[in-house]
């Protein structure tokens, strides 16, 4: 391409993340985002282990099961916080927990005492949000709930953690 043609084109660049670079919430977001019970935020419940004589395409056939759109939208908040054990939300539920940890809403082994690292929770909320955005239409529907209920909780303790400092 000519250099006289490169130079009058314009390249415009939309940044759409929520929160800013100093973790504040944007101003086109802060009506959509409202701050949540410190105490809601619980991390999450470790799953229950799958039964010894189930085989995987047992527990498949089960998870297939779900309940109709209908019944998901009368789940509760726990309900659908819970890992329904596929191999994806086994992958993100360290993902989830990492978060938590930077938060300081969960013990790190490594660490004498919970510590806040916005810098480290910023990053895993958004590979998290990344995750979500590539994996979208592909999930399925107790994925979906599991993903986008600790995400939102994330980035509300987020939001909690990082204006009380």
């Amino acid at each position: 391409m000519p250099a006289e043609k490169r130079s009058s084109e314009t390249i415009k660049v939309t940044d759409k993340r929520i929160f800013t670079a100093e973790g504040d919430i944007r101003e086109e977001f802060k009506g959509d985002i409202k701050p949540a019970d410190p105490t809601a935020a619980k991390p999450p419940a470790p799953a229950p282990p799958p039964p010894e004589s189930a085989k995987p395409e047992e527990r498949r056939s089960k998870d297939e099961g779900a309940p109709a759109s209908g019944d998901r939208r009368n789940r509760t908040i726990a309900d659908r916080a819970q890992n329904p054990g596929t191999a994806f939300t086994d992958f993100v539920e360290p993902l989830i927990a990492q978060a938590y940890m930077s938060l300081g809403m969960l013990r790190n082994p490594y660490q004498p005492k919970p510590a806040l690292d916005a810098g480290a929770a910023r990053q895993m909320i958004e590979i998290i949000t990344m995750l979500k955005e590539k994996t979208a239409g592909n999930l399925t529907p107790d994925e979906e709930d599991f993903l986008s209920t600790h995400l939102g909780e994330l980035k509300l303790a987020f939001v909690q953690r990082t204006k009380t400092i």
